[in-house]
């Protein structure tokens, strides 16, 4: 993990004087670069490279709990809390009539998820991929299928994109006028191409959803 706090402890213990921002003691980015948006971890409580488990820290409580009525940690815009997860059930549930059990990711202008369901039956990764998947459709701006073939025809394209993305079927933008605030993406239904299916089902979540989007 790349130490963001850790680095300024010594001995598990704050220097005297030392102030600490509260919204920072938990975004500890993972090194990889193929890690998620928002996968932050605390510098603690976790193995470090040698397999030791690193100590917490003396923090002051203030630092652990934002209090109530604190500005929001994000004001990426998206889809509202419920929103997202009526997206989310619709692209499920559009899956599980059709056969197959699926895990839904929805996501906002960041890149962040909104909200994550599996289907009953499913393996718990799908949602990870179809994030993987949205991602791919936020930053394009297209369905991920369609960056697919983008980038099979224009090697160039492949400067867009990241190794946190999966670039094949299965996901779709939301927009708002021009500006694309998020994506549904949607893995584990069978059938060829590529997630085929999965994109079907995203695109009846969004149809479901797009009039409530602002």
């Amino acid at each position: 993990m790349k130490r963001v706090i850790f680095a300024l402890l010594s001995a598990g213990t704050i220097g005297a004087g030392m102030s600490w921002a509260a919204d920072s003691v938990f975004h500890d980015q993972p090194d990889s670069p193929r890690s998620l948006p928002a996968d932050n971890l605390p510098p603690f409580g976790m193995l470090d490279a040698r397999g030791e488990l690193v100590p917490t820290p003396d923090i002051p409580a203030a630092a652990l709990h934002r209090g109530a009525g604190t500005p929001p940690e994000s004001t990426a815009r998206g889809p509202s809390l419920a929103v997202a997860i009526e997206a989310a059930r619709a692209a499920v549930g559009a899956c599980t009539a059709a056969g197959y059990r699926v895990g839904a990711a929805v996501i906002d202008s960041a890149g962040e998820a909104r909200a994550l369901l599996t289907a009953d039956g499913s393996d718990g990764s799908h949602v990870f991929v179809a994030m993987r998947k949205a991602l791919t459709a936020l930053k394009f701006g297209m369905a991920s299928s369609e960056a697919n073939a983008a980038v099979s025809r224009d090697r160039t394209l492949l400067s867009r994109v990241t190794p946190n993305m999966f670039v094949e079927g299965g996901a779709v933008p939301l927009r708002v006028g021009d500006e694309v605030i998020g994506a549904i993406g949607v893995s584990g239904a069978g059938g060829a191409p590529i997630g085929h299916q999965d994109e079907l089902c995203a695109t009846a979540a969004l149809k479901k959803i797009s009039g409530r989007l602002h």
